[in-house]
């Protein structure tokens, strides 16, 4: 029997790679979709349980999922086992790679903040000189997110801001909460603004590539998807130098397989699909395949604060808000930080126990006082892209299926304290101003790689000495191989990033379609 041909084999299911199959498949070519995790029936295969049914009470199988700090004994199914696929790092520079391996990836997971980039992003390098600029603007990513933002229905508040592009919104015209009028009149004294968050609503219970892409995808029976299929290595025709289909190993038996294509699309997320390229030994003639990791770092609770006006039973509707980039957004501006940070804050819950002196009894009358009357915030800022910020192969580990295993070399510099520091001042400051007392300022934020953002390893970018693909994630060494996630940024924003890999992954695909029915690829 003939091993099929199909016109592209797409690797990985979530965001990117579930956005590559959607399009190209409508365009009508014949799609075989590799998933390294199995296909999840949720309805019928999770459950709820009470904690004392649970092994370890809830709090999870020490040592299984270290680096995870998002993880407990409820989910733990859903990360991948870090005893199974490791990764090294040295013990001095932790990073937290968080990865999900299952039919959707971590689009079945994310918190749905839809922000689009700015060419604040895109012309990075114009605007302070560091770095490189992205090979394409907002201008040229517009219309794709246009596109996008309607099939995962975005909700969100136009406010023509430059550093935060407007987009095409189901409109939020929900009312703010008297607490966030306030802080947002105290904010705007300083020139901050405050907006709506822009979320994915999705449908149902998801917002992912799981249900709103992949059966679209489906329905045109121009897509097989095989599950736990573990991609090992690209190969190559070493005549030609194309790429023609993937070795990838079943989960269940470990039977090595191939599956051949035309073309190769991969997105596996941003440091796998790196991963995959550098076991591969393909695509890197520019030798910064595995450089520029950045990601955004990640401070929640950061400042937390009691209104006054809320105190001993007042009560409070809750609300929240969004604080787009507001530093270095002039050229003129002098702080001891180039780029900028995002905050999402939220009003009327209840500060945690840990920030009062008290306990016992006098504990409970103390939070009882401030039922409802709590402000907090999550600051997220943007790390720089650096070349010694990398990933490498660690021949010395091999994970469950023998594949050599990831090294992560990164760290935060000074750049990345003092953004934090700015950060927790300021809105602490408009917080004071506001009338309202500080409870706690947290500058401290978690290693590289919690905000499960990470970006940058396989970037793009015109000269292909400096990058490892094209304006389109085209490869620059290999035509018909294409890289469509998030390892393709060239700088990381201080925005969410989710928006921008499924836009960058429409117009990829579309791009090949029609180089495609060109004969070009």
């Amino acid at each position: 029997m003939a091993i099929p041909e199909y016109d592209v084999l797409i690797v990985g299911s979530g965001a990117s790679g579930g956005m590559a199959a959607y399009t190209l498949t409508k365009r009508g070519l014949k799609c075989l979709l590799l998933e390294a995790g199995p296909s999840v029936d949720f309805a019928k295969q999770r459950v709820m349980k009470p904690v004392y049914e649970l092994p370890y009470r809830g709090l999870g199988k020490p040592g299984k999922l270290p680096h995870v700090l998002q993880a407990n004994e409820f989910n733990a199914n859903q990360w991948v086992d870090e005893q199974q696929v490791p990764y090294t790092h040295d013990p001095k520079t932790p990073y937290n790679w968080v990865r999900v391996r299952m039919v959707g990836g971590k689009s079945l997971f994310w918190a749905r903040m839809s922000f689009r980039l700015s060419d604040y992003e895109f012309k990075a390098k114009d605007h302070d000189g560091f770095g490189e600029n992205w090979p394409i603007s907002h201008a040229d990513l517009a219309p794709f997110y246009s596109r996008v933002e309607p099939i995962f229905r975005v909700s969100g508040r136009k406010e023509g801001l430059a550093q935060l592009p407007d987009g095409d919104f189901i409109p939020d015209e929900s009312p703010d909460s008297e607490a966030t009028k306030a802080f947002a009149a105290s904010a705007g004294k300083q020139g901050i603004p405050v907006t709506k968050i822009r979320r994915s609503l999705g449908k149902g219970a998801w917002a992912s590539s799981f249900n709103l892409l992949l059966p679209d995808a489906l329905a045109t029976g121009n897509l097989t998807i095989v599950p736990n299929a573990v991609a090992r290595e690209i190969s190559v025709d070493k005549a030609t130098g194309k790429v023609t289909g993937v070795h990838f190993i079943e989960r269940g038996s470990r039977r090595e397989m191939h599956a051949k294509a035309k073309a190769v699309v991969v997105g596996a997320s941003c440091l796998e699909s790196t991963r995959l390229l550098l076991n591969s030994k393909i695509a890197n003639s520019s030798g910064v395949l595995g450089h520029y990791l950045c990601d955004q770092f990640y401070m929640n609770s950061s400042v937390v604060a009691i209104i006054p006006e809320l105190k001993n039973g007042a009560g409070a509707r809750g609300g929240g808000g969004y604080i787009p980039r507001f530093r270095n957004l002039r050229k003129d501006e002098k702080h001891n930080f180039i780029r900028g940070y995002a905050l999402d804050f939220n009003t009327g819950g209840t500060p945690d126990p840990r920030y009062f002196g008290s306990w016992g009894e006098q504990l409970r009358k103390d939070l009882e006082s401030v039922r409802g009357a709590a402000f907090s915030c999550t600051s997220m800022g943007e790390a720089l892209p650096r070349y010694e910020n990398k990933v490498t192969i660690d021949k010395s580990v091999v994970d469950a299926y023998g594949i050599p295993v990831l090294h992560v070399d990164c760290k935060y510099t000074d750049n990345e304290y003092n953004m934090a520091k700015d950060a927790v001042d300021t809105i602490g400051e408009v917080c004071h101003d506001a009338g309202w007392e500080v409870l706690n300022k947290n500058p401290k934020f978690y290693n590289p790689g919690y905000s499960i953002h990470e970006v940058g390893t396989c970037r793009m970018g015109d000269d292909p000495k400096k990058s490892v693909l094209n304006k389109w994630n085209q490869s620059h060494d290999i035509k018909n191989l294409f890289v469509v996630d998030g390892s393709s940024f060239v700088t990381a924003g201080s925005q969410n990033p989710t928006m921008t890999i499924l836009s960058l992954s429409m117009r990829a695909s579309e791009y090949l379609a029609d180089e495609a029915q060109k004969g070009n690829v």
